[in-house]
């Protein structure tokens, strides 16, 4: 079967430091990961295409992936950044897609689990440029803690023509083993048809020492059951990932828990319609 991981990411931190790598938890992240690390990985699980997500909120590092995804095979769409709030944001998505590998730029992410206001998806400048990114053809990737949910669904209520995908399933909190609020968010988010879930990032939200796949079972449940496998894609948060679990390993997470008949859509089929790889 064909495997597409829709959410992985790299960096050097000689070219660019990513400065929210901190602490003792996280300090096994400050090393390089490149694509040349990847590809082995990728091919041992069986991976052949991916989805580059952004890491840091700098105008040259969406150049930079765009590249990457013009020398790399592996890599067939980016999901990059660029500040939705200034006024020229529409012509700035196009200069994007002019620039070498600018084919594909597929959607963009803003880091909105660090924005202080819950609303900041509300703003008039940002939906603006939600507006903007809708009508070049991209996708709009959210990062957000359970608390931000209900400004996402409205943020897609607003913005029918904008398809939004959720990464890591917003953030649950699996580590405490608690469903709600969280679960009733998600619920009001897969009820509207433009939205699409990114199951990823699920073990870095459990206990690091001790996950196990059963303690990721009920949210990835309520997922499935709320977006169903058509509206929901794996992703391996490579490196993220590599904090709890191995490259391969999250896949075979991810295939424990779906079953074979969701597998088609949720590891190739969803992430190949959403992001037109």
């Amino acid at each position: 079967m064909t495997v597409v991981d829709a959410h992985h990411h790299v960096w050097d931190l000689s070219v660019r430091d990513q400065d929210w790598i901190t602490g003792p938890e996280l300090q096994p992240l400050r090393c390089d990961f490149t694509l040349k690390d990847l590809e082995p990985e990728a091919t041992a699980a069986g991976v052949t295409r991916t989805v580059l997500v952004q890491t840091v909120t700098v105008p040259e590092e969406t150049p930079e992936f765009l590249s990457l995804a013009d020398t790399y095979d592996l890599v067939a769409g980016v999901v990059g950044w660029t500040d939705l709030t200034r006024p020229d944001v529409a012509d700035e998505l196009a200069r994007l897609r002019e620039l070498p590998g600018g084919q594909y730029l597929k959607g963009i992410r803003h880091q909105v689990q660090g924005e202080p206001d819950p609303e900041w998806l509300l703003r008039p400048d940002v939906r603006r440029g939600l507006a903007a990114v809708a009508d070049a053809g991209l996708v709009y990737d959210l990062v957000v803690l359970p608390h931000q949910l209900p400004a996402c669904v409205r943020a897609a209520a607003d913005l029918p023509g904008l398809t939004f995908v959720l990464d890591h399933l917003g953030k649950p909190p699996i580590a405490s083993g608690q469903l709600d609020p969280w679960a009733s968010g998600l619920r009001a988010l897969a009820a509207l048809p433009n939205t699409v879930g990114k199951l990823s990032g699920l073990v870095t939200e459990a206990d690091l020492a001790s996950w196990t796949v059963a303690d990721l079972r009920p949210y990835a449940d309520v997922a499935l059951a709320a977006f169903g496998p058509g509206r929901l894609m794996y992703g391996s948060d490579w490196p993220v990932c590599t904090l709890a679990a191995s490259y391969g390993d999250i896949l075979d997470i991810a295939r424990d828990l779906t079953s074979p008949h969701e597998q088609e859509q949720i590891l190739a089929g969803t992430a190949t319609r959403v992001y037109d790889l």
